[in-house]
Order: structure tokens, then sequence, then C-alpha cells
């Protein structure tokens, strides 16, 4: 079973692919479907309240022919957040939750999943705990709901979940550690959640198969020119897998984006 995940930061400049960032993001994608993958997880959408508009679900038909599609959309906030998979396989049951998170979290169209028969499959677009850290308070709480859903979903059967967890959970994880020591994503309140999380009864796939591995990452800030030339980046994407099903992973690897700097996708192979 292959699976990718991806935050692209909106479908629609993807599609339209008017701009040089729009062109190589459709780039991307065109990559992502030449793999074939049973399941494709995507973060960001930014798509409207109903979904894909007739011109982005053609244009991903065409690159995604014979796929099922689901989208979870914020209604809170219009074109911002969202989540979608798509699968070659009809799931069985195909979730959008609400899992109890603060303000208006729940609202934002921020985990799918769907439900085969051997194992669940879930997507999560995390939310960032903000400028000044205004949204930390409310990101504990989202991460202690998160962690109950997912341990829920594990109790019927295995979960493979992936996403912008907006966290780098160790020092390996991002290149200038010390220096971003306070900041959204890396504080010791995040990591210690995602610890958490992992302590629940999950596997972080890519630090199980390259443990003592520096310099892997999957984003690189846009508002730097040089992040992506330096390396200079974060790991804050993820395949997790539950415990049980560790030993099936074949393989985890960042896939190549070329100078397209932001989130990179996560390639997964696993054995079910």
């Amino acid at each position: 079973m292959k699976l990718i995940s991806w935050n692209i930061d909106s479908i629609n400049a993807a599609v339209e692919h008017k701009s040089d960032r729009g062109l190589m993001t459709w780039g991307v994608l065109e990559k992502i479907a030449e793999a074939k993958p049973d399941v494709v997880a995507i973060q960001e959408t930014k798509l409207k309240v109903d979904g894909l508009t007739k011109k982005q679900k053609a244009a991903l038909e065409a690159l995604f022919p014979d796929y099922h599609f689901y989208t979870n959309s914020s209604s809170a906030r219009k074109s911002y957040a969202g989540t979608m998979l798509m699968t070659k396989e009809e799931p069985l049951n195909v979730d959008y939750p609400a899992i109890g998170a603060p303000g208006e979290m729940d609202q934002e169209g921020r985990i799918v999943t769907a439900e085969f028969n051997d194992c669940f499959v879930s997507t999560v677009y995390t939310p960032n705990a903000g400028g000044e850290l205004a949204r930390l308070d409310d990101r504990h709480l989202w991460d202690d709901a998160y962690r109950q859903y997912i341990n829920g979903l594990n109790e019927q059967k295995p979960v493979i979940f992936s996403g912008d967890f907006n966290v780098a959970h160790e020092e390996i994880d991002l290149k200038h550690p010390s220096a971003n020591h306070h900041s959204a994503g890396f504080t010791d309140e995040e990591r210690s959640h995602f610890t958490k999380l992992l302590d629940a009864g999950y596997t972080d796939t890519l630090r199980a198969m390259h443990p003592n591995e520096a310099g892997i990452y999957s984003w690189w800030a846009q508002r730097s020119k040089t992040s992506k030339i330096n390396n200079s980046g974060w790991r804050i994407d993820y395949y997790l897998v539950s415990n049980r099903i560790a030993d099936k992973v074949q393989k985890i690897q960042v896939v190549d984006t070329g100078a397209r700097q932001d989130h990179a996708p996560l390639e997964l192979d696993i054995e079910m």
C-alpha cells in the first residue's frame, strides 16, 4: 500500500498554476499522480465550504482518474485550512469529525478519516500556535482532543495517520533549534504533547527508519530565499502508524520538490 501526504497550500493555486509557484505546485501534484498511490492525503486545501469547484474537480479527476474524493472545508473562515483524501478503493466509511476542540477549530475542516477493512487512514492539519503564540493554549486543548480521537480509532483497528502536525518533535528535526526554542512549532509544550501522542501507542515512521539522520526536513520558509538552498528547514509533517503495524512499514521518504519552498510531500509504503 502506497500513501502520499502533502500540505499543498491551496488546491486552487495548483489548479490555476498561473504563477511560477503555482506551476511548481502543479508539477508536484503531477509527480504524486505518477506514483499512483492508493491514498493521497492533502492538507491546507483552502477550498470553499462546499468543496471542489467544477474546474478543480475536473483537473484533479484528469490527474487521478477513478479515485474517490473526500473534502472537509472550513466553514469558520473563507478559503482557510481544510483537508482532503483521494482514494483508489472506496472506503467502508468516511468521517469528518468534530473532536471537541476549542474555539472554531472544529469548524476549520482539519480532519478526514477513511475506514478500510484492515485499518483507518486519517489526515490532519494541526492548528498553528500562531504569532506570539497567541493560540498556544487552544493548541494544547486541540492536541489532547486529537489524541483522544486517534485513540478511539486505534481501539477498533490500526491507524495510519498523516499530515502537517505543526511541530518539530526533537532538535534533530529542525536546522536551528536553539534560535527557535520559543517559536511556534518548537515550544516545549507542543513537543511534549507530540511525545504524549507517540507514547499513546504510535510510531513516527520516518524517525523509526532514520533514527539519527539529521537534515531530513519537510518544510522550508518561503520568506527566506535561501532556506531550501541551505536546507534550513523543519520536519513538521509526519506519517504515524499504530505500533502494532509499525513493522509493516517498508519505506518512508520526503518527496523531492526541487526549488519549491514550503511543504514537501511524504511517501509511505506499508504492507497492509
